[in-house]
Parts: structure tokens; C-alpha cells; sequence
């Protein structure tokens, strides 16, 4: 025969129930919450953060000459031109320039790893033409940066270039 089934007798038949009271609910949240933001603080500290330069602040207070450089170079009736080719990054200066008055600086920035980046001097030859040997540089992604003068006036001519070997 069946027995009738009561409330005492389901009460006997069920497992234990374990439950978690809200307040040691709310202490496990807050305890997650901290170890994700501990986790987040450590992983951030530990990034690599290369800044494009060290004394950012000086430069942007310089920056209304870089854009007069600029200018100066969009005016120019030769531009400034470079090409990479198999062994080296070539680059020509205006050809009504003379050699001996160019000078300057060309920069090879590289915007991922900043122990890539390079600077050379403007070195015209007769042809006021300058050849950048590639064997000198690790393959990348750079910003070619040429902070250039001829005699007293300064221009600045800029352009991405890619380095495969």
C-alpha cells in the first residue's frame, strides 16, 4: 500500500539543501570585483607604452613651426620625393637646391616598437640624391620624417614607408 504523502514525509525523503546567504553573496561579488580590478591594475602596469617622444609637451608648443614647414614644403615647385627599392630607401631633394646647402635630419619612426627608430642626417651627393642603405634597418612599418633645411629656410616632409627583407 501506498503511503499518503505528506509534508513531513517529503521533507525526510529530500537531500540537504545548501544555500548562500545574500550577505555572503554580496562578499563574494565584492571579492570577484576586486581581484578583476587588481587583475586589470597588474596587467596595466606591465603594458609597454612607448610615447612617439619623450618631451611632448615642448613639442606641441612648437608645433605652428612644424606646420610653417609644412607649407613651405607644399609650395616648393620640386617637391621633395623618395622611393624604397631592393637595397635602400632613395630619396631626392629638389634639384634647383644646392648639395652644399642642405641639411637636416631624416627620421625612421617605427609607431609599434620605438627601439626601431633611427635618424640619419641629410647627406645629398652632386645629384642632390641620398640613398638610406635598407641593410641598416629591421623590417616594419615606419613614418619617414625629414626635418630638412636649404641654407636658413626649413621644411618638413613626412610619409609612411614599409620594410620588407
Amino acid at each position: 500500500m501506498k503511503e499518503p504523502r505528506t509534508a513531513a514525509a517529503a521533507a525526510k525523503n529530500q537531500e540537504p539543501r545548501t544555500s548562500i546567504s545574500w550577505g555572503t553573496g554580496i562578499a563574494l561579488l565584492y571579492i570577484g570585483f576586486v581581484i578583476g580590478i587588481l587583475t586589470l591594475v597588474t596587467m596595466s602596469m606591465n603594458q609597454k607604452v612607448d610615447l612617439v617622444t619623450e618631451n611632448y609637451y615642448a613639442e606641441e608648443l612648437g608645433f605652428q613651426k612644424k606646420i610653417d614647414k609644412v607649407a613651405r614644403a607644399n609650395a616648393l615647385t620640386t617637391p621633395l620625393r623618395w622611393e624604397v627599392t631592393d637595397t635602400a630607401i632613395r630619396i631626392s631633394y629638389p634639384a634647383d637646391f644646392s648639395a652644399g646647402q642642405l641639411s637636416g635630419t631624416v627620421n625612421l619612426y617605427c609607431p609599434s616598437d620605438n627601439s626601431k627608430d633611427i635618424q640619419f642626417k641629410v647627406q645629398p651627393d652632386a645629384q642632390n640624391q641620398q640613398a638610406i642603405p635598407l641593410a641598416s634597418l629591421q623590417p616594419g612599418r615606419y613614418l619617414l620624417q625629414f626635418d630638412w633645411k636649404n641654407g636658413t629656410v626649413s621644411y618638413w616632409n613626412e610619409g609612411v614607408i614599409t620594410i620588407q627583407k
